[in-house]
C-alpha cells in the first residue's frame, strides 16, 4: 500500500488503499456516473456504503437492495457484492476494522442514516486520511462506531434466488420492474415451466411471484421518490389509482412513508 501524506487534501479512490490503514475507521469519497457498475468484489474490512446524492443498487449472491440517500448498507468483511449506480452518485464509503466494538451488524443490513451519522461521515471525509487518532478525527471515528451500533436496522431487502432459471427471471425484473409479464410469459426466457418457477419462488424466496415483483417495484419507487418525483406519479407507475393507497402499501412493505424518502443533495 502506498503511503499517504496526511496533509494532502486529495485522497485515493482505490478501496485497496484503505484496507490496512492504522485507523479504526477509514473514509473514502468517490463520484460515479449514472449506469456505472462495480463488478463483484469483497473487502478485508467491514464496509458502509452510503450515497449523499444518487441511488445505488447493491447485490450479494442472495440479496439485493435499492438504497436512497437516507439509507446505507453495512457489509461485513468478506461479503462479495456488486454495485449498480442509478443516477449520478456521490458515494461516501467507510471501511471499518474487524476488531471494532460489538454491536455492529454481523450480516448485510440496511440501516437508517440519522442526521448526526450523516454529519459525522462527512466530517471524517474532511479529516486527513491518517487523522489524529487522539484528536478530532479519532473522536469522530469513535462517534461513528457508536452511531452505527445504535442505528435502526431496516428490512429493505429483496431476496434473490440461487437457481439459475429463477435468477434469470429475477435479474430481468430488477432491471425492468414495470414489466407486466406473467409467469407463463417468463417461462420460455427462464428455461422452466410456470409451475416450476412458482415452486421455486416459494422454496427459495418464501413468497410468490406477485409478492416478490411488488417488493421490487416498491424498491424501484424508492429511487423515483429520492429523485423528487411526485408521489402521485410514482403511485400510477406502480399500478395504484390513488396516492393514498400506494402510500399505505408502500409503508407496509418498506417500513416508512413515501414522503419520508429524502431527496438527494451532495452538500
Amino acid at each position: 500500500m502506498p503511503p499517504f501524506d496526511a496533509l494532502r487534501p486529495d485522497r485515493s479512490t482505490d478501496p485497496d488503499d484503505y484496507q490496512a490503514l492504522p485507523r479504526p475507521v477509514a473514509a473514502m469519497a468517490k463520484p460515479f456516473p449514472s449506469g456505472f457498475e462495480i463488478a463483484p468484489h469483497e473487502h478485508a474490512r467491514d464496509q458502509l456504503l452510503y450515497a449523499v446524492a444518487g441511488v445505488m443498487r447493491i447485490e450479494t449472491e442472495t440479496e439485493a437492495w435499492i438504497v436512497p440517500p437516507d439509507r446505507a448498507v453495512y457489509l461485513p468483511a468478506g461479503t462479495r457484492h456488486r454495485v449498480v449506480i442509478r443516477g449520478d452518485l456521490e458515494m461516501r464509503t467507510l471501511y471499518i476494522a474487524a476488531a471494532e466494538p460489538a454491536g455492529l451488524p454481523q450480516r448485510p443490513t440496511v440501516i437508517e442514516v440519522s442526521e448526526l451519522l450523516r454529519a459525522l461521515i462527512l466530517a471524517l471525509i474532511d479529516e486527513p486520511v491518517l487523522y489524529d487518532d487522539a484528536g478530532r478525527g479519532g473522536l469522530i471515528a469513535r462517534l461513528i462506531l457508536a452511531e452505527l451500533a445504535l442505528a435502526r436496522r431496516l428490512p429493505l431487502v429483496v431476496p434473490m434466488p440461487i437457481d439459475p432459471r429463477l435468477r434469470r427471471l429475477c435479474d430481468a425484473l430488477l432491471v425492468n420492474p414495470e414489466s407486466e409479464y406473467t409467469l407463463d410469459d417468463w417461462a420460455a426466457q427462464a428455461g422452466a415451466s410456470a409451475r416450476t418457477l412458482a415452486r421455486l419462488f416459494q422454496s427459495e424466496l418464501s413468497m410468490g411471484f406477485a409478492v416478490w415483483r411488488q417488493r421490487v417495484r416498491f424498491h424501484n419507487a424508492v429511487e423515483a421518490l429520492a429523485a423528487g418525483q411526485p408521489i402521485a406519479r410514482v403511485a400510477r407507475a406502480n399500478g395504484y389509482r390513488s396516492a393514498s393507497a400506494f402510500s399505505a402499501a408502500f409503508r407496509k412493505t418498506i417500513g416508512t412513508a413515501p414522503s419520508a424518502i429524502r431527496i438527494a443533495s451532495p452538500t
